[in-house]
């Protein structure tokens, strides 16, 4: 059974990261302000990319209990 902290944590960490990156973006910010949100999104940065990460390798291992080894870059295309 998938643990579905883990896919809620990501998603209130990623919706936070974006409501940070809106409020920055909005320029209302004090520098001191601006610097407390941008080091909060830089944490925030690398959660969710610890987080995808495990996702990743949890679907390598899982392809590969299946012999499927054929896992392509995402992203990749290769229909020109």
């Amino acid at each position: 059974v998938p643990k579905k902290t883990n896919v809620i944590n990501f998603e209130k960490t990623f919706t936070e990261l974006e409501e940070l990156v809106k409020k920055m973006e909005g320029g209302d910010l004090s520098l001191e302000e601006s610097l407390k949100y941008f080091e909060r999104g830089i944490l925030l940065t690398k959660n969710c990319q610890q987080a995808l990460n495990k996702a990743e390798q949890k679907v390598r291992i899982l392809l590969e209990k299946n012999n499927k080894n054929n896992l392509e870059s995402f992203g990749s295309d290769n229909s020109d």
